[in-house]
């Protein structure tokens, strides 16, 4: 028999969140920077290729071994078709084509996949009504934070969105695979699952962009690599994989409502944007979003109503006979 656990986060958990949403929001930023030299499939390659060169350096300086086992390298593989060769390509031909605004707002779709999915292929992480109430009010507030106007541009380039959207159900599944993975130390479960990527990527990338034609990047570009690789990969799925293993996998994805606000906060204090209502609007629908998936909410609302209704079943008669 299934048995239902709505997972919480610590105070651990929410802040290697908000740190992961940091460093994906910065992935927008950079990607749109290589993407003016370089095709996308070869900004995966260079984004998983950096990250698993580090990452494996990083294995060996720890101490920490990567495993032998063919079973355990076959999941890797898996989990880097999911969570990085689909999604990655996905997204960074559909940025090509459509705003990164309402790439955001499709990519945010993410935990919504999640919850359905979590409903048939896990026994941990069942649909409720909260749940799906919380991914409601939190793609609210991902449209609020990027401008309502944003949408105007649905169905004019619907592949790319298509796309998108395939991106978003292909990590949702990613976040539920990745549960096998539990026994396995983040460091070691990131370097297996970039580095299998990368191996698939190269002959991927040599077929289809031929990037030997094109001139070598510049500057900015390489640099822009490097903050992919680096901050935005490496280091965020060894965050990635230690939160899936202590919150679980629809608590994980609902990074990418955070990705928005992390953007917006980070454009405030440094680059002297301004925010509007609709900001403020989107922030406050995502705290609630999460506040109602996460189950605190709810757990306070019913013992204030408990407190109540005993309080009242105390209180003295005031009839008398």
């Amino acid at each position: 028999m299934r048995t239902s656990i709505n997972q919480q986060m610590g105070k651990r958990e929410w802040f290697f969140l908000i740190m992961l949403s940091v460093l994906w929001g910065g992935s927008f930023f950079f990607s749109k920077v290589a993407l003016d030299e370089l095709q996308p499939l070869s900004v995966v390659l260079g984004r998983v290729a950096i990250a698993a060169f580090v990452l494996n350096i990083v294995v060996v300086l720890s101490g920490q071994r990567m495993p032998l086992s063919l079973h355990i390298w076959s999941l890797f593989i898996v989990m880097g078709i999911l969570n990085n060769l689909i999604p990655f390509s996905l997204i960074f031909w559909g940025q090509i084509h459509i705003a990164s605004g309402l790439a955001s707002i499709l990519n945010a779709t993410t935990p919504l996949w999640t919850v359905l999915l979590a409903q048939w292929f896990t026994a941990d992480e069942r649909l409720t009504l909260p749940r799906f109430a919380g991914v409601v009010f939190g793609i609210f507030g991902v449209v609020c934070i990027i401008g309502p106007d944003t949408l105007q541009g649905l169905g004019i380039h619907i592949i790319a969105q298509l796309a998108v959207v395939g991106a978003a159900i292909s990590y949702a599944c990613a976040g539920i695979f990745g549960k096998r993975f539990s026994g396995i130390p983040p460091l070691v479960t990131a370097t297996g699952q970039v580095t299998s990527t990368t191996l698939l990527m190269i002959p991927i990338t040599l077929l289809v962009d031929h990037p030997w034609i094109y001139p070598l990047p510049h500057v900015g570009t390489w640099s822009a690599l490097l903050g992919l690789a680096l901050l935005s990969t490496a280091l965020a799925y060894v965050l990635y994989f230690r939160l899936l293993a202590s919150a679980g996998a629809t608590n994980l994805l609902l990074v990418t409502f955070l990705i928005p606000v992390s953007a917006l906060l980070l454009g405030t204090f440094f680059l002297g944007e301004r925010l509007t209502f609709w900001h403020f609007m989107g922030m406050g629908c995502i705290g609630v979003g999460l506040a109602t998936i996460d189950g605190r909410l709810l757990q306070w609302l019913r013992s204030r109503m408990r407190q109540r209704t005993d309080t009242t079943s105390h209180q003295p008669d005031d009839y008398s006979i």
